[in-house]
């Protein structure tokens, strides 16, 4: 039987199931065992399995609509892999039925038969309701996390730091001021206060051979962030901490 195989790793950090390396070692070992043959392999990095919206998915569903049927299954690593929306699930599972092609989950076997597909059913289900669950819990701890002070960014905003402090039995982040940066942007807000334009900032900012944080924006356009038309320091976080 000709197979395609399709791994898929979760854009959230909490995703604790297998690497793409390791779901791909299984399904191509499962795939020998039964005798298959693998005519394609998609594979989706950090995309979220409650949306449609990944490049090889679509990818290999316009193929398995192609005429001649490419293949007469997809083998995944769990049907969680496939989708964790139960209706793109219903959606996209009927649609490749119609063209004779089933999705195999390697580890929740089922039978293409009324009973399997309701106890698929009730995988897709626990899924969904995993992935919705584990969304709120972590929005509720960034949240936490936030209003006791803690960054949670990956990158500290010009001007900042990160900061390692000891939280109970774990470390977390906290921003603190870096000296060196802060006093650019102290010298980009007074030149701003004396009239001075983004351009000759920027002359006098490269003249000095000050980088830039962000190499592919350019200087100017970091400048432009620091400076407002009017001068008004509460938009900007930690602002008027720096300037003082």
């Amino acid at each position: 039987m000709k197979v395609a195989i399709y791994a898929r790793v979760s854009s959230v950090a909490q995703d604790v199931d297998l690497s793409i390396g390791a779901q791909l070692k299984s399904l191509r070992e499962y795939a020998s065992k039964m005798g298959h043959q693998i005519v394609r392999e998609f594979v989706d990095e950090a995309e979220s399995g409650t949306t449609d919206s990944r490049p090889e998915f679509r990818e290999m569903i316009n193929l398995a609509h192609s005429k001649g049927k490419p293949f007469d299954a997809i083998l995944v690593w769990k049907f969680s892999r496939f989708a964790r929306s139960r209706k793109d699930s219903i959606v996209y599972k009927t649609l490749l039925r119609k063209n004779g092609i089933q999705v195999v989950s390697i580890n929740e076997p089922s039978e293409d038969t009324p009973t399997g597909r309701l106890l698929e059913g009730i995988i897709e289900s626990l899924d969904e309701f995993y992935s919705d669950n584990l969304g709120q819990e972590v929005s509720r701890g960034m949240k936490e996390s936030v209003s006791r002070g803690f960054y949670i960014s990956r990158k500290p905003p010009y001007g900042y730091r990160k900061l390692r402090v000891k939280d109970g039995d774990h470390e977390r982040t906290k921003l603190d001021i870096d000296p060196e940066q802060a006093e650019i942007v102290k010298s980009i807000f007074n030149d701003t206060l004396l009239g001075t334009g983004i351009t000759d900032i920027v002359r006098r900012l490269n003249n000095q051979s000050v980088p830039s944080p962000r190499e592919k924006d350019g200087t100017r356009a970091v400048c432009t962030t620091f400076c407002p038309t009017r001068y008004s320091p509460g938009p900007w976080c930690g602002v008027s901490q720096l300037i003082e």
